[in-house]
């Protein structure tokens, strides 16, 4: 079931016709930036065309309906795509315009906040947990700076079997957080605070709870008063329920038995501060820049969150405070049930990727945003190739619901 979906997924352009060339976006200005192309070639026909055949190769082996790409770097130009459908019934395009669920990039706007309390000196990384949130397993131990490392040692809720039932018997339900680490707690810690990397969605629903109390309002009135509104992002929600704003097109998933479903009304209150913002290409373009360059924080806070852990299985791989550093690409990458995400920045060449889609279905065991990322690297920075393999992500024990509506 996609309820791993707000886990890590990473090895962790205007309409066009299914399959069929793709029409460009419109270009963005450019500013000043390395004059070799040896960080990042200038976005010329002949790269966009070869950006093209990536595409639509990826498209089409992956079986992916839709997919939208955003490449931008100072001085080299823009590459704004779409190929596909947004909605398979009807053939209607894919559209730069649409919103869609970024699952655990979600992650770096709950961990912004987090760091920004710490900038305002109401709390500590290195705070335990316990100082909060009673009732957690080694709360006493666990810290601030370990929860948003993935390196607690916590179950991952959405590996429990239960869980995994409830959201299959019904997508559209909603979830409490206190549900969801009831669901976490009840198994042992998988090792012991700051021993080693895994990856847990319970680290979020922890900080989140955190946001809440030491931010004294709800986590989606803190993460727009304090982090989306500074940062200029207008289009960028965290919903409460399952409202998905217009316009957006249809997500595809798999259901028990392998068929293809719609999820696109499912409700993400099962992945909250983890995997249930919304946001658009162009907020996504911006945040990019912003949470990898830190501009929301002290330089100090910025440099602690860039300190990475190896991601074990991935060459040139680590993960930081909510964030990772992929050959050299910052950001963080996401899925729910019927989408996938992946916003990166690349500060060598002040470049940025984004690329949105409209299904979470594996491609060979392989995320698709991954295999777009990977093609599209291979092209535009073969130095900093986004890898194509992932690690060992925490995935459900269950399949998927046969429930055709919403999640």
């Amino acid at each position: 079931m996609a309820a791993a979906a707000a886990g890590l997924l990473v090895t962790p352009g205007v309409a066009g016709p299914a399959y069929g060339a793709p029409t460009p976006g419109p270009s963005v200005s450019a500013a000043p930036s390395p004059d070799s192309d040896a960080y990042f070639p200038e976005l010329t026909p002949a790269v966009a065309a070869k950006l093209d055949a990536a595409v639509q190769r990826v498209l089409r082996e992956a079986q992916v309906p839709g997919v939208i790409v955003g490449l931008w770097a100072p001085g080299k130009g823009s590459y704004v795509r779409t190929f596909g459908v947004a909605d398979k019934a009807t053939g209607s395009p894919m559209e730069t315009g649409f919103n869609i669920r970024i699952g655990s990039e979600t992650k770096t706007f709950t961990v912004t906040a987090l760091l920004e309390l710490v900038d305002q000196g109401k709390l500590g990384l290195d705070d335990t947990i316990g100082k909060y949130i009673s009732g957690v397993p080694n709360g006493d131990r666990i810290t601030l700076r370990e929860l948003a490392g993935m390196r607690s040692g916590l179950f991952n809720y959405s590996l429990d079997e239960d869980f995994n039932k409830a959201l299959a018997a019904g997508p559209t339900r909603p979830f409490t957080p206190q549900q969801l680490l009831d669901y976490s707690f009840k198994h042992p810690v998988q090792f012991e605070p700051d021993a080693d990397w895994q990856y847990s969605n319970t680290n979020l629903i922890l900080l989140g709870l955190v946001v809440e109390k030491v931010g004294g309002k709800p986590i989606q009135e803190f993460i727009r008063q304090e982090v989306l509104e500074p940062a200029g992002l207008r289009q960028t929600v965290f919903p409460t329920d399952a409202h998905f704003p217009d316009p957006h097109p249809q997500g595809y998933t798999n259901d028990t038995t392998g068929k293809v479903v719609i999820a696109t009304d499912w409700n993400p209150s099962w992945a909250w501060a983890a995997g249930a913002m919304i946001s658009d290409l162009m907020d996504l373009r911006s945040w990019a820049r912003t949470v990898a360059t830190g501009t929301l924080l002290t330089p100090k806070t910025q440099a602690e969150r860039l300190k990475t852990t190896s991601i074990d299985g991935i060459r040139g791989a680590g993960y930081g405070l909510g964030i990772f550093n992929v050959q050299g690409w910052i950001g963080h990458n996401g899925s729910l049930p019927g989408y996938e995400t992946l916003t990166v920045y690349l500060p060598e060449a002040q470049a940025t990727m984004v690329v949105l889609l409209n299904t979470d279905i594996l491609h060979e065991g392989q995320e698709p945003s991954t295999l777009f990322g990977e093609a599209i690297t291979r092209i535009v920075t073969p130095d900093h190739v986004y890898p194509g393999h992932k690690p060992t992500a925490p995935k459900p024990t269950t399949p998927k619901p046969t429930a055709s509506p919403t999640g």
